[in-house]
């Protein structure tokens, strides 16, 4: 993915969490769904956050975004720094209700998976992206309309003074997803989390929305954290890639960097299960599977969340949660083996 905007912006972090803990209380007692997490991203830079389902990757998002409901989830530590238009930085974790609703819709957006349980079934599209944009700015409603309608062109939906008074069952998926893009550019935030945005698309709706992100992206230079677990869309659109485990971040690599050489079982097991280009068509070569379940964060194993389902495993694995390890430029990861797999 091509650089944006100036090359000094994409060293100003736009996004640093930093040691993030988030926990969940059951009637069994506390567990941690994110434990420890560190990641950071740029302005013009798109971070792809990978791992199957029940890795933690929402929970991370929702915690940067305090959506969480209290008391059944809570930050139990860590920070997360983000910095705005002003330039100055400021703890998420830290700010009160009424901060973090200024900034959510308006510096940090955020479009979640399923567009038809995110928008109003009883209000047109026009209406609901003209709300965000009256919350957060000194606008008329007429302006909001006309602004609604400039954003839906942005997003490239046709005839987009008549689609503003659509209801969104009117609407196709890929439409839909369109118009959670709009109103989540509306206010053009400086951060965009993107919650597994394409995964109820076909593949063609798929190609149109990554290829949009992207432009829009490059165009607006907003830092971009883009969860999935789809190995493909990460080559397609990222510049650096996180994977989580049980919780965990086990490998951070720049997106080149960690298919040439994963430094992790559990990164390299991701990318084995991808259908390959140039297999052979006669082999009907079953595509390689992990064996067991995801870690149970109610009861994580003493050492690594992977090493119940890793063929690398050693008796060191299973005794103490691995440090993490720097393997090249911008690429850690840990795993005790990471060598052999270098």
């Amino acid at each position: 993915m091509s650089d944006a905007g100036p090359s000094a912006d994409r060293d100003i972090p736009v996004l640093a969490v930093r040691d993030l803990v988030t926990a969940f209380r059951t009637p069994r007692g506390e567990f941690r769904a994110v434990d420890g997490v560190n990641l950071t991203v740029a302005r013009g830079e798109t971070v792809a956050l990978v791992g199957e389902s029940g890795s933690g990757k929402s929970v991370t998002s929702m915690s940067i975004m305090r959506l969480l409901s209290a008391p059944a989830a809570r930050i139990v530590s860590g920070r997360i720094l983000f910095r705005g238009r002003s330039g100055l930085e400021r703890d998420l974790a830290q700010l009160d209700a009424r901060a973090m609703r200024a900034l959510r819709g308006n510096e940090i957006a955020m479009i979640f998976q399923e567009p038809m349980t995110s928008l109003n079934p009883t209000g047109t599209i026009g209406t609901q992206i003209a709300e965000a944009l009256r919350l957060h700015r000194p606008i008329t409603r007429r302006a909001a309309m006309a602004e609604a309608v400039r954003l839906l062109g942005l997003v490239e939906i046709a005839d987009a003074a008549r689609r503003v008074e659509s209801y969104p069952h009117q609407l196709s998926g890929g439409m839909r997803q369109r118009v959670m893009i709009a109103m989540a550019l509306a206010c053009g935030p400086s951060l965009l989390l993107a919650d597994e945005p394409t995964t109820a698309l076909d593949v063609t709706v798929q190609a149109q929305i990554l290829r949009l992100l992207r432009s829009l992206q490059l165009e607006l230079g907003m830092g971009v954290l883009f969860i999935t677990h789809n190995m493909g869309v990460v080559a397609e659109i990222a510049d650096r890639v996180s994977v989580m485990y049980g919780g965990q971040v086990i490998e951070s690599a720049p997106v080149r960097a960690l298919f040439d050489a994963p430094g992790h079982p559990y990164t390299r097991a991701l990318m084995a299960s991808l259908p390959r280009m140039d297999a052979v068509p006669e082999t009907h070569r079953r595509l390689p599977m992990i064996r067991g379940s995801v870690v149970d964060p109610r009861r994580p194993p003493p050492g690594c969340r992977f090493a119940p389902r890793c063929d690398m495993v050693l008796p060191a694995c299973e005794a103490a949660v691995p440090g993490e390890w720097t393997i090249g430029l911008a690429h850690r990861s840990r795993c005790l083996r990471w060598q052999e797999l270098a």
